[in-house]
């Protein structure tokens, strides 16, 4: 399948989680389909990627390595993804990612993620964390970044920082979710 194929395949999928499943069964079945997905997904102005990162995110959560060939064109990219319905699922990819590295079962994730993935990564997060984000993108991005400040040390520190003073104005969802990681902080 092409990109042009499979953009116009995009089109038919929506919100729900069955034509989701259905496009990422796809592209299990057609590993090959991540590299065209991501460059659909990273044409972050057309609406279209929205939809390719929904199918991503779906992929990811079944198929994790088979994102691993592309982990250089996906860290680089993820601070130009700005739609919201396209940073909620890249914020859970990155979500798979890190918990899946700092997994205490060795798995091939430790191995495929560099120190400079985690730091894209890293960064990528606390973009989000602090700049007007839908909560799930936030949560998500305070959970990768609960995990990276076990690797690096200066990351508790500002998360705790910035969750203490973003706590007072977060809706009541964003307030949970702070409370979870501020007490895993202290």
């Amino acid at each position: 399948m092409t990109t042009d194929a499979l953009y116009k395949t995009l089109n038919s999928v929506n919100h729900s989680r069955e034509k989701r499943a259905e496009m990422a069964t796809l592209v299990s079945t057609n590993p090959y389909l991540i590299a065209p997905l991501l460059e659909i997904a990273f044409t972050t102005d057309d609406p279209i990627s929205c939809k390719a990162s929904w199918v991503l995110e779906f992929s990811a959560k079944e198929n994790l390595p088979y994102l691993f060939p592309y982990l250089n064109l996906f860290t680089a990219n993820l601070a130009t993804v700005h739609l919201d319905s396209s940073v909620r699922p890249m914020a859970k990819i990155c979500e798979y990612l890190t918990k899946s590295y700092f997994s205490k079962t060795p798995n091939n994730t430790q191995k495929a993620l560099t120190k400079k993935h985690l730091e894209k990564i890293t960064s990528v997060c606390f973009d989000w964390l602090i700049s007007d984000q839908k909560v799930a993108a936030q949560a998500y991005a305070m959970t990768s970044l609960l995990l990276l400040g076990e690797k690096f040390k200066w990351i508790l520190p500002e998360l705790k920082v910035i969750l203490e003073k973003n706590y007072p104005e977060g809706s009541a969802a964003y307030k949970a979710r702070a409370r979870l990681t501020l007490a895993k902080i202290k």
